[in-house]
């Protein structure tokens, strides 16, 4: 992927896109100085970009506050995005699938700029509450969806993740030494699935699976987590099986074919 020369960026737009990254779901409003301080910019620049942004739908202002929020353009541009996602449709019967069977959460993701990016959840009966969110972004390295992803990356890319996003450390199950997590990889790639031994959160385990599309590329990956207590033994290995098989079905129908491996 081509690295961004801020030398070909038109600022106005780029200006109006960090307003929109701005606003976050602890802050859900903002007023015009709030974001004027924050980006660095004059406050009439804001508030001409903001005016802007409003007539478009993609702000919106609190006409008690007088601040500002994400309109409802951005969920309707979202939308389309999702509808979009083949991928999605293609494993969501899939992913139901398995929460009907095991009464854990489902998730899928793929692989976007050195991290995960969750495209779907669906959660089971007893779903706790867990870092995973549709559109949330996570490390590759202490996910079950990531290491799954993240094992068949060229070596080279591996390297470049390692170096520029780290191995953040979450709990003292996380992979933080490189050889190590070098060594998971090659396990994954060796079983075809990987394990989230509590590495991102504390009492919650995962088994992911990866899967291809008709150029035998890893595209994506699935899991199903849940709390430790719940995650015995017997069940991940219960699971392996039946989230390589789930990953393996929707691979066939984006047009992977087992006998070109």
């Amino acid at each position: 992927m081509k690295k961004n020369n801020n030398d070909t960026l038109i600022q106005s737009v780029d200006r109006a896109l960090r307003i929109l990254d701005t606003f976050s779901l602890k802050e859900k409003e903002l007023g015009v100085t709030e974001i004027a301080n924050r980006l660095g910019l004059h406050k009439s620049t804001v508030f001409g970009l903001l005016r802007t942004l409003e007539h478009w739908g993609y702000v919106e202002q609190n006409q008690v506050t007088g601040k500002y929020r994400l309109g409802l353009k951005l969920l309707e541009l979202g939308n389309r995005v999702k509808e979009g996602l083949d991928l999605r449709a293609v494993a969501l019967p899939f992913l139901q699938d398995l929460v009907e069977r095991y009464g854990e959460t489902v998730h899928l993701a793929v692989h976007d700029r050195g991290e995960i990016v969750y495209i779907e959840k669906v959660e089971g009966p007893n779903a706790i509450r867990m870092y995973s969110q549709i559109g949330r972004r996570a490390p590759m390295h202490c996910t079950g969806v990531g290491k799954a992803i993240l094992a068949f990356r060229p070596e080279k890319e591996i390297e470049e993740i390692i170096r520029t996003k780290g191995l953040k450390y979450f709990t003292p199950n996380t992979i933080t030494d490189p050889k190590k997590l070098h060594e998971e990889l090659s396990l994954i790639r060796e079983n075809g699935y990987s394990l989230d031994r509590e590495e991102i959160e504390i009492g919650l385990r995962c088994v992911a699976a990866p899967i291809r599309d008709s150029q035998n590329t890893v595209v994506a990956a699935i899991s199903v987590a849940g709390p430790s207590i719940r995650m015995t033994e017997e069940k991940i290995q219960e699971l392996i099986v039946s989230v390589k098989e789930a990953a393996l079905e929707i691979s066939k129908r984006l047009g992977y074919q087992t006998s070109s491996r």
